[in-house]
Parts: C-alpha cells; structure tokens; sequence
C-alpha cells in the first residue's frame, strides 16, 4: 500500500482498519513531510500487526524527487495529503498562504499523483483513494481557497476516475465533512456532523471494497452538501456560510 499525507490521523487509522481486516501487503510505503512521526507509527505497525512499513520523505513546497520512487510496487494507494491553512478573514490577503493552501491540496499534488497512476495504469490494475472533502462543493465565504482547492481535486479525481475505469484502475473519492483530527482542532465543531478517524477508516475500507465511486463518511453531509448546492445564487451570496 502506499500512503499519501501517512502522518494523517484518516490515514493512519485506515492502514490499521485494512491490516485488522485481514488486508496483507508485501510492504506499506509511508510517504510524507514528517518523516519522524511516520517513522513512529511504522514501528508501531510492525509490532502491532508484524507489517512492514517503508518511510519516504516528500515535501510539496519542495522539488520532490520521482527516484525515491521508482522501486514502489503497489495496487493500492491512499491519498489523505491536506492543508486547511487560515480561513477567509485571516488569510484571504496573506499571499503565502493562499500559495501554500493550493500547492499542497492541489496544484503540487496532482503530478504525484499522476505519476503512481501511470504505474498503476500500466499494470492494468489497483485502487486509488483520495480525501476530497464537502468544503469543495461549493464555495463558502468562510474558506473559499481552501475549498476552491479541493474543488479542483474532486474534479481531478472524477477525470482520473473516468480515464482509468477501461484500464483495471478503480478512483474513489471521499468527501469526509468534519473531522476530529489535529486539523481541525479548536474549531467548534457540531458533534452530531462530525466523524472520527475510526469511523471514517470503517466507511472508506467498505467503499474500498465494493468499489464506490464517491463516499461521504457521514450520510448526513450528502444531504446538507446537496441543499447547499442548490441555493439559488442571489439568495446563497446573501448568506453567511
């Protein structure tokens, strides 16, 4: 398997969720900014479940370096890669974080993930699973760059989605509204509209399974992104959403 964003609590709870469920993989590669943590929980994996894990450092806001991973062999990989970065009224005029909200949802992320298609297209098989999330289904006053980036990465993996479904190659997209992670802590947060890690760990291992297309964690969220899209503009820009 190979973990995109690997020091996410989504992520982390996801390898163990597929290791618990009888899921065996020759090697899991970890691949991330904080190669510390992941380290951490590679050790952790290994006595847990006597799975063996590979760190590989990659930073977006940096050249990554395409050698390290050359030698990768998977048919799985999970994607949790995500920044939130500042809301709207602190960060809208702060020019680096806007940069650095794109970059690493989006813009620096697609060739990464573009490259470990191809191998899987070539191999005419594998699961690609990518955490989208609600934020981008229509953009809200609140965070309107960061969702406007992960707009742009739904609409990456619904284009990956249709270009490899005649190539063996399955794109699960996973919109996983509020999450109790590090993310978003501190931020107040309806307990009743929130998953945890766990939860969403279960809800995307089924997706995984029976091949969905596009999962909300919480049932709940399709409905209320569903309303939300459909406000009529001259009513939806008046709002404070």
């Amino acid at each position: 398997m190979i973990v995109l964003g690997s020091t996410s609590e989504i992520a982390q709870a996801f390898v163990e969720e597929a290791l618990k469920q009888g899921e065996k993989f020759e090697k899991i590669y970890l691949i991330t900014s904080n190669v510390e943590t992941a380290e951490r929980f590679a050790r952790h994996i290994d006595v847990k479940f006597l799975q063996q894990a590979e760190v590989i450092g990659m930073d977006l806001m940096k050249e990554v370096d395409y050698n390290t991973f050359e030698q990768i062999n998977s048919t799985l990989l999970f994607c949790a890669v995500g920044y939130l970065g500042e809301g709207t009224e602190e960060g809208l005029y702060d020019h680096k974080n806007t940069e650095r909200i794109i970059d690493i949802n989006y813009a620096k992320l697609v060739p990464v993930l573009n490259y470990f298609a191809q191998k899987f297209e070539s191999r005419r098989s594998g699961t690609i699973i990518g955490l989208s999330s609600v934020a981008g289904d229509r953009g809200r006053q609140s965070n309107f760059i960061y969702g406007s980036a992960k707009a742009a990465f739904t609409a990456y993996l619904s284009g990956l989605r249709n270009y490899l479904s005649d190539k063996k190659v399955h794109v699960i997209t996973i919109k996983p509204g509020f999450m109790a992670t590090k993310m978003t802590e501190g931020l107040p947060l309806n307990p009743k509209l929130t998953a945890s890690p766990d939860q969403a760990a279960e809800c995307i291992f089924k997706a995984y399974k029976k091949k969905k297309n596009i999962v909300y964690v919480l049932p709940v969220w399709a409905i209320i992104m569903f309303i939300i899209r459909n406000i009529p503009e001259f009513i939806f820009k008046k709002l404070k959403l």
